[in-house]
C-alpha cells in the first residue's frame, strides 16, 4: 500500500490533537474581536441545567449553528431570554471546548432582534420620556369648544388627509383648514414631521392641530416612536391631536399629544363640533327652556293664586275681626249702660223704700204712735167707743189689750 501513497513530504514532527486543539484554542481565544463579539440568530433549541441554560443559536436559513451557553449567575441580566423559535442577539465570548474538539459562545447579554428588538427600543423610550413628565396627564390641555382654524400635519398623497377634509367639511362648514404636508413614513419621516409642526406654530392661526395618517404596517409606523417627533408633540404650543392608524398599539406620538384617536376620521371629529348636532341640541334646549318657563309660569301662576285666596281669606277674618270688635264694643256699651241703669234703678229704689219707709205704720208705731182696733176696725175717733169696750192696741214692740172705762170727748168739741 506504500507504494500507492503520494509522495508526500513527511515532516519529522506532527501536532496532537491536544496540542492543535491548543493552538486552535489560542487562536481564537485570544482574537480581541472574539473576545467580545455581538452574534444574531434563531434560538433552535434550549435546555437548563443545574449550572446554567444551554441553547443553539442558528441562521434563518438553518446553514449554520453555534452551540450557547449562559452560566446562571449571568441569566437574571438577560433583557430576553433564549427561547425556541426568538430571535435574538447576543453578547458574549468564543470559547473552545478541547476535551470535544468544539467551541461554543459564552453568552454575557441576550437581546431581542427583529420586532423584539424595536420593542425593547419602544419600552425604554417610553420609560424615559415618561420620567420626564411628557406623558403626564395633567400637563394635556383642552381642545377649544368651537375652533376657527385647525392645522393638519400628514401626507398628501395619504387617504387620511382627504378623510379629514371630508370630515371637517361636513362637521363643521365655514371651517379654515391649514394643511402642512410631511412625510410619514421612512427614514425621512421624523425630520419631515418636526418641521411641518414647527411650521404651523410659526404661523399662529391654528387653534388645534391633527397629526395623522392612515393605516399600515408596523414598520411603517416607527416615525411616530421617534423621539425627535415626540418631544415637538409635547412642547408644541397648540393643543395635538393624534390619529394615526388603525386599531392598534398606542404609539408615543398617542402618549404626547392632548388627544388621539384610532384613525383619522375619529381625530377630525374631535377636533371640531357638528354643528347639525349643536344645532339639534340647541333646539332641544330652547324647547326645555319653553317647557321650564311655562312649567314655572304655571306654578307660580298658582302660587299667586294661592296668595290671593289666603288674601281673601285674610279679607274675611279682617272683616270678623272688625265685628268681633265692634260686638265687643257694643257688649261693653250695653254693659256700661246696663250698669248705669242698674245704678239709677237702684237709686230710685231705694228712695221709694226711704219713703215706704216713713209712710210704713210700723215706722210711725216706733217713733211712740200706737194704732187702736175695736173689733178688727181701727179706731180714729173717741166717739167711735163706748166704755165697757175692749180695745186691741198695737204698739211698735207688741201689742196689748184694755177695757174702756170712760171714754172722754175732744176739748175742742
Amino acid at each position: 500500500m506504500t507504494s500507492k501513497l503520494p509522495n508526500l513530504l513527511v515532516p519529522d514532527t506532527a501536532l496532537s490533537v491536544e496540542g492543535l486543539t491548543a493552538y486552535i484554542q489560542a487562536l481564537i481565544e485570544q482574537d480581541d474581536y472574539l473576545r467580545q463579539v455581538w452574534v444574531t440568530g434563531e434560538v433552535s433549541s434550549a435546555t437548563r441545567y443545574r449550572s446554567g441554560l444551554f441553547f443553539t443559536l442558528q441562521d434563518p436559513d438553518a446553514k449554520a449553528a453555534i452551540q450557547c451557553v449562559v452560566w446562571n449567575s449571568q441569566l437574571q441580566k438577560l433583557a430576553a431570554l433564549p427561547v425556541q423559535g426568538e430571535q435574538l442577539i447576543l453578547l458574549g465570548r468564543v470559547h473552545v471546548q478541547p476535551h470535544r474538539g468544539n467551541y461554543q459562545l459564552i453568552v454575557w447579554q441576550a437581546l431581542p432582534a427583529g420586532e423584539g428588538l424595536r420593542a425593547l427600543r419602544y419600552r425604554q423610550l417610553r420609560d424615559r420620556l415618561d420620567t420626564e413628565g411628557l406623558f403626564d396627564p395633567n400637563r394635556k390641555r383642552p381642545l377649544p369648544a368651537h375652533p376657527q382654524t385647525v392645522a393638519v400635519v400628514t401626507s398628501p398623497q395619504a387617504a387620511a388627509w382627504g378623510d379629514i377634509q371630508r370630515t371637517l367639511k361636513r362637521r363643521y362648514p365655514g371651517l379654515r383648514v391649514l394643511f402642512s404636508p410631511a412625510l410619514v413614513q421612512g427614514d425621512q419621516a421624523p425630520a419631515s414631521i418636526v418641521a411641518a409642526i414647527e411650521r404651523v406654530e410659526r404661523d399662529g392661526r391654528a387653534d388645534v392641530l391633527i397629526l395623522s395618517r392612515g393605516g399600515g404596517a408596523t414598520e411603517d409606523m416607527v416615525c411616530f416612536n421617534d423621539e425627535a417627533v415626540v418631544r415637538a408633540i409635547a412642547t408644541c404650543s397648540i393643543p395635538v391631536i393624534a390619529g394615526i392608524g388603525h386599531q392598534r398599539d398606542e404609539s408615543l406620538a398617542d402618549l404626547a399629544a392632548d388627544f388621539y384617536a384610532h384613525t383619522p376620521t375619529a381625530a377630525a371629529e374631535q377636533a371640531v363640533p357638528c354643528l347639525a348636532d349643536l344645532r339639534t341640541e340647541h333646539e332641544e334646549r330652547v324647547s326645555a327652556l319653553n317647557l321650564a318657563i311655562t312649567q314655572y309660569f304655571a306654578f307660580e301662576n298658582d302660587r299667586l293664586q294661592g296668595l290671593r285666596d289666603r288674601f281673601s281669606r285674610l279679607k274675611l277674618d279682617r272683616q270678623i275681626k272688625q265685628e268681633a270688635q265692634r260686638v265687643s264694643w257694643i257688649r261693653d256699651r250695653l254693659i256700661q249702660s246696663t250698669k248705669r241703669r242698674f245704678q239709677s234703678a237702684s237709686q230710685h229704689c231705694q228712695m221709694l223704700q226711704e219713703k215706704l219707709s216713713t209712710l210704713d205704720p210700723q215706722a210711725v208705731l216706733q217713733r211712740g204712735y200706737a194704732v187702736v182696733r175695736a173689733e178688727n176696725q181701727i179706731v180714729r175717733s173717741a166717739s167711735e167707743i163706748e166704755p165697757g169696750q175692749t180695745l186691741n192696741i198695737q204698739l211698735g214692740q207688741g201689742q196689748i189689750k184694755a177695757t174702756v172705762t170712760e171714754v172722754a170727748s175732744n176739748s175742742k168739741e
